[in-house]
Parts: structure tokens; C-alpha cells; sequence
């Protein structure tokens, strides 16, 4: 696979913030009030929290020799290492 330019890695990070926003802002407007802005401050919260999880504690604390390639992979371990 042939290595991105930081330029390039920058640019797919902003893109993925801007859907984020986006998507976030288009449910608080469907469903404006206190309880969806909670539910989806809480839902982002989450989400990156167990991103964290699956790649960088299990890396540094559970398993260092194993590296992770994305979330797909992270599930193959999981599954692996319950057998």
C-alpha cells in the first residue's frame, strides 16, 4: 500500500469532521431540544472513547504485539482471543 502525504491524512481528517458536524447538526435539527443535544454529546463521547479502547489501550496494555489495522481487524482479535 503505498503511504499517504501528511497533506492527504490531514485533508480525511478534516472531511471527517466536517460529516460529523454535519450529521450532528442535521439530528439536533430534526430534534431540537436538550434531550437529543445530551444523547448525541453522549453517543460522540462514547464512540471516541471505545475508539481509544481498541486502539491504544489494547496496543499498550493488553497486547503490544499485536497492531491493529482498523476496526475490523480489532473485531477478528476480539473474537480470536475469546477462543
Amino acid at each position: 500500500m503505498k503511504d499517504l502525504s501528511p497533506f492527504w491524512i490531514k485533508i480525511k481528517g478534516i472531511l471527517f469532521l466536517i460529516i460529523g458536524i454535519a450529521a450532528a447538526t442535521l439530528i439536533f435539527l430534526d430534534e431540537p431540544n436538550w434531550r437529543t443535544a445530551v444523547l448525541l454529546a453522549v453517543v460522540i463521547w462514547s464512540f471516541c472513547r471505545f475508539y481509544y479502547f481498541a486502539f491504544y489501550v489494547i496496543e499498550k496494555y493488553v497486547d503490544p504485539a499485536y497492531k491493529f489495522s482498523g476496526l475490523i481487524s480489532f473485531v477478528r482479535y476480539w473474537f480470536q482471543r475469546k477462543r
